[in-house]
């Protein structure tokens, strides 16, 4: 209907309207006008001026260099002491305390631990103001006639579980110089110099990648770096080290830094010690390059240190079980901790998806990419895990069908896309969920892993075998062989390198496989390798020690929830399975199971008598106020992911991923 058509229709309705029509409707439009009028008249709130003005970092050289002091020597309080003289010129100024942490890929910077903040100049006390909005910034005027700010405060390190994880034990200590560091605003951090040194306990040793270390008396300084290399270099220390060269006459010095509860966890058997050998060396093939003039691993082996790792350029912090050197069977679960993090060193330190790269520590990160920088590493973790021998084929086997199976029974998958679980780090920092497998968390991971695995075998059945995914890795991370700074890349990037391994819609690929919501598990990985993922009532490996470690029982994939050996507390419970559906949930106890008292052997033999008989299991299970009698009509036996030979498919490419490089 064109303008003019509808004034003629208007006209017309209006014309067939009674009179007193138009008269309600002019008096409720004057009404309408008159309160508008009002409301515009009356005073009201407005915007709050803005906070002081962050100057945007520049690429251009800081003037001078910082002079950062640590004092690590008060471990019974935890607290560790700081000192830093920053180069000034009168004028206002902002001092940034670190948000955006990398390899956290989220704002983790610990300012809840920072305190007693002190500025002088020339000996004399200046005022400093927080930022109102970036709660990380401190605003102040320097004064004139001062040519340096000298600057104090304390980093508050966990006392206890109660106030966080521990970094700071009566053996041993995890500290990142870059949390204990106020940097100026307005540069890049490679444009930052630093020069740090430390103060340890009497006795104890170290290890870092920082270079030039020297001094006497637990004192120790190093060299001048910038505060970009500072932010990369963690520094260990405890009472009980080992140093083991993992490369001998190596192209780059490599080394195996041990800190432990205990001296006698230090021991390593020669198998293990060659296995991380091989680790290099495999590494080394893959790749065929390194980025680094030397490397460290800084490894924790402790009960009271948690478990995770960190990445860095030419170290990583590997915190891991007490045992890990001792009891291999026993940490399996964690085996392939350090090939990850090491692994780091190529793809997300050298090659690193141009939006997690930032100019400083408060520049906001996007983890868009973390499917390749998270997922490739993962995969290629696992895969370096199999090929040093740091696991053997059967182990590693059974680790991917344990990772397959979880996804195989994802019921979140159904509404939340892979790509979107890249935020994840910053929706939850890793704070407990109740519902894991309905919200899904950090799933680029493993998920992603098996997209790697599903790319990795499909290059090599469309090249009929001559080439793989390590052709990719060879081509995309070994470039500048011996050189650490960073190379970015966006989706275009990563598309284009793999049509230069193999000619494929690799953008439709991927996204097909990180977009949709809802899709089949990404399986096709294991059925083009010549496997198939099945269940039995046979014991997992990787499972089973995983269930040791934390001290629990993984009924998952039958009843659909884990809980604690001792008392049957109920860790997780698998959204949609036979527990969900009876109304059990994480943080209950199972009191009793057909009314014995709880015991998880009694579980088991529940579950294999209950599949010859119609009979439902009965659990008294505890909740947070009472007590209830629930009947699981579940007759499906145990069930535990293992990966089957596929008779339908003539190459086991799997194997060959598998296998060791000459």
């Amino acid at each position: 209907m064109t303008a003019k058509e509808e004034d003629s229709v208007r006209e017309e309705v209006q014309m067939k309207v009674p009179v007193r029509f138009n008269y309600v409707t002019l008096a409720v439009g004057l009404t309408v006008f008159v309160c508008r009028l009002a409301l515009a008249a009356s005073p009201g709130p407005v915007p709050a001026a803005p906070t002081p003005a962050i100057a945007a970092p520049e690429d251009k050289p800081f003037p001078g260099t910082i002079l950062l002091s640590i004092d690590a020597t008060d471990i019974d309080r935890k607290v560790v002491r700081v000192h830093e003289t920053i180069p000034v010129q009168p004028g206002d100024l902002t001092l940034l305390y670190p948000k955006w942490l990398p390899g956290t890929h989220a704002p983790e910077g610990a300012i809840d631990r920072f305190a007693g903040l002190e500025i002088k100049a020339n000996g004399q006390k200046i005022a400093w103001v927080r930022d109102a909005v970036n709660v990380y910034a401190f605003h102040l005027t320097v004064p004139e006639g001062a040519a340096k700010l000298d600057v104090a405060f304390q980093y508050l390190s966990p006392v206890g579980d109660d106030f966080g994880d521990a970094e700071i034990t009566s053996a041993m200590m995890v500290l990142e110089p870059i949390r204990l560091s106020l940097y100026p605003a307005g540069f890049f951090a490679r444009q930052i110099m630093v020069t740090p040194d430390i103060t340890l306990p009497a006795g104890w040793q170290f290890a870092t990648a920082l270079d030039g270390a020297s001094g006497t008396g637990g004192h120790v300084g190093f060299k001048t770096t910038t505060l970009e290399t500072l932010a990369d270099s963690p520094i260990f220390a405890g009472r009980y080290v080992s140093k083991l060269d993992l490369d001998p006459g190596g192209p780059a010095p490599v080394h195996l830094n041990v800190f432990a509860d205990r001296p006698s966890q230090l021991d390593i058997k020669p198998e293990e010690l060659a296995a991380h050998r091989a680790l290099i060396q495999q590494a080394y093939r893959l790749f065929g390059s390194h980025h680094y003039d030397h490397y460290d691993f800084l490894v924790t082996l402790s009960d009271t240190v948690p478990l995770g790792g960190l990445e860095h350029h030419r170290s990583s912090e590997d915190n891991t079980y007490a045992d890990y050197l001792t009891d291999a069977a026993r940490s399996l679960t964690d085996k392939d901790l350090l090939p990850h993090e090491y692994t780091h060193s190529w793809n997300g330190k050298f090659r690193r998806p141009a939006n997690l790269w930032t100019a400083n520590y408060d520049v906001p990160m996007r983890d868009s990419l973390l499917w390749v920088y998270e997922g490739q590493t993962e995969y290629w973790g696992k895969v370096l895990t199999a090929r040093a021998g740091i696991r053997n084929r059967q182990q590693e086997m059974d680790d991917i069908a344990m990772e397959a199976a979880i996804y195989d029974n994802m019921p979140g998958r159904s509404w939340r896309p892979l790509e979107d679980t890249t935020s994840d780090e910053i929706i939850n920092p890793r704070r407990p969920l109740a519902w894991r497998s309905w919200q899904r968390f950090e799933d680029y991971y493993d998920e992603g892993a098996l997209i790697w695995l599903d790319a990795d075998t499909l290059i090599r059945e469309q090249s009929k075998g001559a080439r793989s995914l390590d052709d990719f890795a060879k081509a995309f991370f070994g470039i500048d062989d011996g050189s650490y700074v960073p190379v970015t890349y966006t989706f275009d990037d990563v598309v284009k390198a793999l049509n230069a391994v193999q000619p494929y819609d690799w953008a439709a690929f991927l996204r097909a496989r990180l977009e949709p919501s809802g899709g089949k598990t990404p399986l096709d990985g294991l059925k083009r390798g010549g496997y198939r993922l099945v269940y039995n009532d046979t014991d997992n490996e990787i499972v089973k020690s995983t269930d040791s470690e934390r001290r629990a029982t993984t009924f998952t994939w039958s009843l659909g929830f884990v809980a604690t050996n001792k008392e049957g507390g109920v860790k997780s419970v698998l959204w949609d399975s036979p527990a969900f559906k009876a109304g059990i949930t994480a943080g209950n106890q199972i009191v009793a199971v057909n009314g014995i008292p709880w015991d998880p052997d009694v579980v088991k033999e529940a579950i294999k008598a209950s599949a010859g008989s119609k009979d439902a299991i009965e659990l008294i299970v505890k909740t947070t106020d009472r007590y209830k009698v629930i009947h699981l009509d579940y007759h499906g036996g145990l069930r535990y992911p293992h990966l089957e030979r596929d008779p339908e498919v003539e190459a086991a490419s799997l194997d060959a991923i598998l296998a060791a490089r000459k």
